[in-house]
């Protein structure tokens, strides 16, 4: 496949290393500007929509909008802070397993979410009081978001633990489809049992940031700024390991140690965005994939260009799944499924035409 991995070859950029310097500098400003963008129509759109004039007052602190503070700036700022970490988080593991179509989910963090959030409704007995009359499965209590986080950092641990340690990559993901399998079937034995908890569980399995709150964007802010700058400092492994294996360890890297590290840091990020969003799919493949297109292997500035295109992506697919069926609106994970999907398809297709 064209843009694969391949054994020997070198990260490099697009277009080759004339203006290498220029073409970077034009991705970031174009993601920073379509970040801003996509804050102030956010922010504005809504059932009582507010003008991009008000929505920059408010944000530089010039009035105060209660609308724009409590309800929708925590939306927009969460929709940015789960799509970076699942942008980079599809970055790392794209690079740690050499396959540019690997995905954060893949090691079972999001069925072992799903398994911890729906074992906690079962302890509390299904859903009672304002928790129950939301449409979507969105203000989490603390024990469910709690459980969802342990479920997804257990999954992927017993996945680590079935494959033998991190260096056995082929075994590893295989290890995660099987957990993810095992843990979606329990997860639908604890759903049937009662009807008010298919219904909640099934909507927070389809991703929603409709009520994430401050708290939820603390929790999210404080998971980046711990895991973002380790795997920035990782880059360099990741570089290696693109270059092969044997190739990174002649380097004198200690390649299972690291691994365990990139698997560790990315684990805590995506049972956080997990644990408060839900299952938001493909943001994590089709950002780091397009964006290594632009910027080529190295990860020193894939990274963090994953890490701004993820909150983009999944920011403006918010913006969308709140106005395509107005006053209504879709959950935020239908849609970025039924935009990867197609994607995933045409990498596909793509794949076995270069063949």
């Amino acid at each position: 496949m064209r843009g694969a991995f391949r054994p020997g070859a070198a990260p490099s950029v697009a277009g080759g290393y004339g203006g290498v310097a220029g073409r970077r500098l034009l991705v970031f400003l174009g993601l920073l500007a379509l970040l801003a963008l996509g804050v102030v129509l956010g922010v504005g759109q809504g059932a009582v929509p507010i003008a991009p004039g008000e929505v920059v007052r408010a944000l530089l602190g010039q009035s105060e909008n209660p609308i724009i503070t409590e309800l929708r700036l925590p939306r927009v700022l969460a929709a940015v802070l789960v799509g970076a970490a699942l942008g980079i988080s599809g970055a790392v593991f794209q690079g740690l397993f050499r396959n540019p179509l690997a995905d954060p989910y893949l090691m079972g963090a999001a069925a072992g979410a799903a398994f911890g959030v729906t074992l906690a409704v079962s302890a509390m007995g299904g859903l009672s009081g304002a928790f129950a009359q939301h449409a979507v499965f969105t203000h989490l209590p603390l024990s469910a978001t709690l459980f969802g986080f342990l479920g997804a950092l257990g999954a992927v641990a017993l996945a680590l633990l079935l494959s033998g340690g991190a260096s056995r990559t082929g075994d590893l993901i295989l290890a995660g489809v099987i957990v993810a399998s095992v843990l979606v079937s329990l997860t639908s034995y604890l759903m049937l049992q009662d009807a008010d908890r298919v219904r909640a569980v099934f909507a927070y399995t389809l991703g929603n940031l409709a009520f994430v709150g401050w708290s939820g964007v603390g929790s999210l802010a404080l998971f980046l700024l711990f895991t973002f700058p380790l795997l920035l400092l990782l880059g360099r492994t990741l570089n290696a390991l693109y270059l092969g294996e044997e190739t990174a360890r002649s380097l004198g890297l200690p390649l299972e140690k690291l691994k365990l590290l990139m698997i560790g840091a990315v684990t805590l990020l995506i049972a956080a965005a997990v644990a408060q969003a839900g299952i938001i799919g493909f943001v994590g493949l089709m950002a780091p994939h397009i964006l290594r297109r632009l910027l080529g292997g190295d990860h020193h500035y894939l990274l963090p260009a994953s890490a701004l295109g993820g909150g983009v992506l999944l920011l403006l697919a918010d913006l969308l799944a709140r106005t395509l069926v107005a006053p209504a609106e879709l959950p935020v994970g239908i849609l970025t499924t039924l935009l990867g999907g197609p994607f995933f398809l045409y990498l596909l297709w793509r794949g076995r035409r270069v063949a």
